[in-house]
Formats: C-alpha cells, structure tokens, sequence
C-alpha cells in the first residue's frame, strides 16, 4: 500500500520511520511546504540567542539522507492544496517552479502541525520588524535582523515557552525587553503562587515585565513604530515578538470531512485513526486527551509529536501500539531558573471535583556541602484516592531529574505514600539522602492522614474573614522580627510544649516555621497535646512571605 504524509515534522517523519520498520513492501511519500525537515523545533530559540552558534545542527538530515536511510520520498516546497478522498488523490503547486502536482494514496497521515496566533491588532498587518517563531526560517529572519540591524530594545508579546526563551536569548544579547502578558501572571498554565516565582526572575534579569496589557493599536507603514496599549501606554521598540500561542493547522483535513474534537484539534482513536478510515492525524494538528481526567486537550509539544507518530506509523502496519494519553509535562529554562510542570495543577484539579491536599516542598537538589539550591515542588494529591494528580517545580537546579520521576510516578496512578517507598539513588553530588521526592511523598502521606496542611492563601483568606484563629510562629525571636505572618506569635518549638497550656485548644490552630518542617514537629506537639485542629503552614514562612508579596 501506499502512505502519503502531509508535513515532514516531528510528528510526519516519526511515522515514516516506523512504518519502514515494520514494513519494507509499503511506498511512503511525504509532502510538505517548507524547505525544511524533522528539525529541532524547541532549539530555534537558542539558534536566535546564538547559544547554538548555527541553524544547520537543528537540520541534521534532509530528504537525500531520509531517501538512504529508509527508502521515504520527501518532497519539500511542495504544498498540498486540495484532496478528492473518493479518488484518495491529492493535488498541491511546487512552491519554487509553480508547477503543478498529483499523487494518490492507500493512507493519509495529516502531520500539517499548528501555525502561530496573532494578537487581533496584527492581522492583516507585516511589518519588517514584527516576528512570530516557527520554523527554521523563520528562526533565521529573527537573527538576521538581529545582526543587521542591531536592536537595541525589543517588546515581546506573550509569557509563555517562546516568549520566555526568546526574551531569555535576546537580554543576553544586550537588548532590553518589555514582556507583555494578557493574564496576571507568566506562564499561565502554572497555578499563579507558583508563576510568581519566574515574575522575580524577571526582576532579577531586568525584564520589564507588563502583566494585563495588550496591543489595541498599531503605528507604523513598512516597519512597526510604536503600539498602544489597553491601558494607553504608548511603547516603542526597535522589534517586536509575538508569541501568544498556536492554533492547528485543520482546514486540509476538514475540507474532507474529518472530524474535530472539542479543542479544535482533530479528534482521533487510540491508533491515531480519525474519523475516516485510514486517515490519521499527528502532531500538533491532534487532539491528545489527559492520562488523568481522560478528557480531551491540546498541549503541543514535540515529545508528543514524536510519541503519536511513531504509535499512528505502527499501528497502520499492524503493530500494537496504542496512544495513551499525555500528563502534559513541559520544562523551560530561564535564566537561573528551571520551571516544570506535569499533571494537573491545583486550579485544574479542583475545576475537576477533586477535594486535594496541597503540598509546598521547598528542598535543595542535594546537600548545603555539595552546593545545592533550593527547589519550590508544588504538589496536589487527591484527598479520597491519595494519588499524586501533578507536580510543578521551579528552582535553579535539580529539577529535570524531579520533574521525569514524579511524570512516570503520576502515569502509573501512585500515591503519596509510594513515593517514600521508592528506592531512588542517592550519592551527594546528586540529592540527599531524603531526595525532594521522597519528602514529597512523607509530607503528603502525613497531610492526607494525620497533619493536614494549610496553604498561604488560604490562610489569607480566612484572616480576610476574621476567622477566630491562633498562628504560631515556632521559629527562633529573631526570625520572627525579621517578618512573619500577620497576626502570629512567637513560641519557638523549645518552648512550645510548655506554653501549649496557655493556648485556647479548641480553636483552630496554624503552625509554621521557615519551610515547613518544624513546623510539622510542632503540629505533632499541639495534636498530642489535645489541640483540636491543627494544621501546618506549607512552604512555612518562606513561602508565604513570597505568596503574601504577590496578593498585593
């Protein structure tokens, strides 16, 4: 049979591969519109910054190599413009000749990928200073620019994976940035006591970072002179980023009648399969749906890409894989800072019934003595099952290694209290000897059993309502006059057994220390003590202040 690709990507290339495993008798062609194949997508940033000093390492193979190595024809510059299923024929134009093509086929893999949104104010517009980044070409108009024109300033539009890596390459490129963000806060599909975190990084970096303002209007012929805000700040810069998303690439597909799922993606089975019989889709043209929830969702990454095309190219050969879902795991590096995410967050959990304990484990990657650095997990378990439903974690290292363990941990349905039964390695230059994960899972075993935890702002939002409550700051006096929570006292846990007599037990308590562990061993003292409902700061101190500071 015949396999006809459209797109040459991650996802496109991925199922070429493995359909030629399985299979030499079959003819694969790939057809896509760029010039470019089964590049590096993710490293585009870098190339920008000069970090990788050339484009040509995110483009290690052509169409003579894939030709070679598994006897696939690709055909780049080509466009596919038109399909007649009935027929199973595609026609499309030769890009650079303008010359016209057909060609038929048994399976039709939609591999088209997804292509970058714009703000409204920029539609219809082109600018020679505005860039959106997608492609290797486009990659190369953004350094070009750079290195012709010398920017000076830059205004990036959107805080999110691309926006957060391009305005990282072009700081350390000596050009101001001014980051503006539709929401309240940088990546916005971290919950917000977390996204705060990257907001200080901004502040460290010298990032102008403008949350809630958007473009509403455009000054400038050829080139971009000046935007004006929704709150009427008029910004001019020498170059202009936007990167406010992406939406897939469909109306091929759909001009054949294949069916879109609820995100706008298109909607598959588990082989990949879309509504029409042997008709696939890949990549970030496809709908995924959540290991957790089961739900549809859309969250294109190349790891994904990669994942669907291999199991669409087995199963269409008769293999056995089976698509199973995705966490949605993501990882960004910016500036000193690390920031992960996988499963859901705190806001999606609850948006989804679950009653969660919520879990802030500040730890350094491995001991004071081996230089290690403090890392922020942010866990949420469901209270009913104790299953782990997701993990965020920033810090400056250490945070890869986390973020894969607790992904796998999370697909394979664990709980809180697997995670300190887990035999993790252990050496100092790489943890310590309680590895963040495994404290993780203690401390979420103890707040879903006996030492229920409380976080900052629910502790603020019971103080804006005048709860009648008693916070103790158990950390030494000096501490304690440094800063602490509003409205606590100060009985250090030396003290705390012999003052817990003069304390009110029937009234709700909170405890808490500096990140939160003696604070739990004060917790314990209270409970045994006949404290009624006690509960634990999480994060302690530290944590709140950084939370506090933000609600502002």
């Amino acid at each position: 049979m015949k396999i006809l690709i459209i797109g040459s990507v991650a996802a496109g290339t991925s199922v070429a591969a493995k359909a030629r495993r399985n299979s030499e008798e079959n003819e694969i062609v790939i057809y896509d519109k760029d010039t470019d194949i089964s590049y590096a997508v993710c490293g585009i940033p870098y190339a920008i910054g000069g970090e990788i000093p050339d484009f040509e390492e995110l483009t290690p193979r052509d169409a003579k190599w894939f030709k070679k190595r598994y006897n696939v024809d690709i055909f780049t510059s080509h466009e596919v413009i038109a399909i007649n299923h009935e027929k199973k024929e595609i026609s499309g134009k030769h890009l650079i000749t303008g010359d016209l093509f057909t060609d038929n086929y048994d399976l039709l893999v939609f591999a088209t990928g997804s292509t970058p949104k714009a703000p409204d104010a920029f539609e219809e517009s082109n600018f020679s200073n505005v860039f959106q980044v997608k492609n290797i070409n486009s990659g190369k108009k953004v350094k070009s620019f750079i290195e012709n024109k010398k920017p000076t300033t830059a205004v990036v539009v959107g805080a999110g994976y691309i926006g957060l890596e391009v305005a990282e390459q072009l700081k350390e490129r000596g050009i101001k940035v001014i980051i503006l963000q539709r929401g309240k806060h940088p990546m916005s599909h971290l919950d917000w006591d977390m996204s705060i975190r990257i907001e200080d990084e901004m502040v460290k970096q010298g990032i102008d970072f403008r949350p809630e303002e958007t473009i509403q209007s455009l000054v400038g012929d050829t080139q971009l002179d000046e935007v004006i805000t929704n709150k009427g700040t008029k910004l001019s810069a020498d170059m202009y980023i936007l990167a406010t998303g992406v939406q897939p690439n469909v109306s091929l597909a759909q001009s054949i009648g294949v069916k879109l799922g609820e995100t706008g993606a298109i909607a598959t089975d588990s082989t990949l399969q879309t509504n029409i019989p042997g008709v696939y889709a890949v990549g970030d043209v496809a709908e995924s749906f959540h290991v957790i929830t089961g739900k549809p969702t859309y969250r294109p990454l190349a790891s994904t890409a990669n994942k669907m095309g291999r199991i669409a190219g087995d199963a269409m050969t008769g293999g056995p894989l089976r698509f199973q879902g995705v966490l949605g795991t993501g990882i960004l590096r910016f500036f000193d800072l690390t920031i992960a995410q996988t499963g859901l967050t705190e806001k999606e959990a609850l948006a989804e019934g679950y009653e969660v304990a919520v879990l802030f484990n500040i730890k350094a990657d491995k001991p004071d003595y081996m230089h290690g650095k403090e890392m922020v997990i942010k866990a949420v378990a469901d209270k009913l099952t104790h299953r782990i439903l997701g993990v965020q974690i920033i810090g400056p290292q250490g945070v890869d290694k986390r973020i894969d363990v607790f992904a796998s941990t999370i697909t394979l349905g664990v709980t809180a209290e697997d995670l300190f039964h887990m035999d993790l390695a252990y050496a100092p230059p790489f943890s310590t000897t309680k590895d963040p994960v495994a404290y993780t899972g203690m401390a979420l075993t103890n707040a879903l059993t006996t030492a229920p935890l409380i976080t900052p702002h629910d502790l603020m939002e019971l103080q804006k309502n005048n709860e009648n409550i008693t916070i103790i700051d158990t950390r030494d006096p000096k501490s304690y006059e440094k800063n602490h929570v509003l409205n606590a006292i100060n009985i250090p846990l030396a003290e705390l057994r012999e003052k817990a007599s003069t304390l009110d037990k029937s009234k709700k308590t909170i405890v808490y220390c500096n990140k939160g562990v003696t604070g739990n061993a004060s917790q314990n003292v209270l409970r045994s003590k006949g404290f009624k409902e006690v509960y634990n700061l999480s994060g302690g101190n530290k944590n709140y202040q950084e939370i506090f500071k933000h609600s502002k």
